[in-house]
């Protein structure tokens, strides 16, 4: 893909948020509608094009970890709170921020994680677990080596503790299994036929009436 081989032609150690979700969707990944902007002009005008209320990150492939650095604003419902965001985020020297991603919020409480680790010995690995800040408390998750099948999808979502979250929760409907299973079977795809990349991470996965979409992605290259 284009966007891998640029990142490695330039020597980039990852893709970008952007970047990482544009591999995603060529694969046929459901993920959050998304602009980057280099302005507040830019930045006004994505919000707008998306409609309120939006997330704002800040963007590049060096940003690593923003919600720790205090480079995320959530539920921005106006112009006013994105100038004021936009403002806070790009005042951080330290990192050097040029460019922020402009991002659809995705409500819903339950969050789910999936990714790919390629082994020295199996290959490429599909992963899946519960997601958010509970993927490293509770280390709840299932693999299988690719390439996985729809039965192997299926069953890693019944191998997590967890597993009675896909279900109808609280007045939201319960997951779409065969949905949640395609994104798996393609993050498997993805590690098959791109050698570049030794890692994906997709953290948070939030539900949208069922069905699965990405909010947050990173895809790390091979050294």
């Amino acid at each position: 893909m284009k966007v891998i081989e640029d990142a490695t032609k330039r020597g980039a150690k990852n893709l970008s948020e952007f970047e990482s979700k544009q591999v995603l969707a060529a694969y046929g990944i459901p993920v959050t509608q998304e602009k980057t902007a280099g302005s507040l002009m830019e930045a006004v005008t994505a919000a707008n094009d998306i409609g309120y209320p939006i997330a704002m990150k800040a963007s590049g492939p060096d940003i690593l970890h923003k919600t720790e650095h205090n480079l995320v604003r959530l539920g921005l419902m106006d112009d006013a709170q994105l100038d004021q965001a936009y403002q806070s985020i790009v005042a951080d020297n330290a990192l050097n921020v040029s460019e922020v991603l402009v991002q659809e919020m995705i409500p819903g409480n339950r969050e789910l994680m999936a990714g790919l680790k390629r082994d020295e010995q199996f290959g490429p690995c599909v992963v899946f677990g519960l997601g958010g800040i509970l993927t490293e408390i509770l280390e709840d998750v299932s693999i299988r080596v690719a390439p996985i099948t729809r039965f192997d999808a299926l069953d890693m979502m019944e191998s997590i503790r967890a597993k009675k979250i896909l279900d109808a929760f609280r007045g939201e409907p319960q997951v779409d299994r065969n949905a949640l299973a395609e994104l798996l079977i393609a993050i498997g795809t993805i590690g098959l036929e791109n050698q570049a990349i030794s890692e994906i991470d997709i953290n948070p996965i939030k539900l949208v009436h069922g069905k699965p979409r990405a909010v947050d992605a990173l895809v790390v290259l091979k050294e």
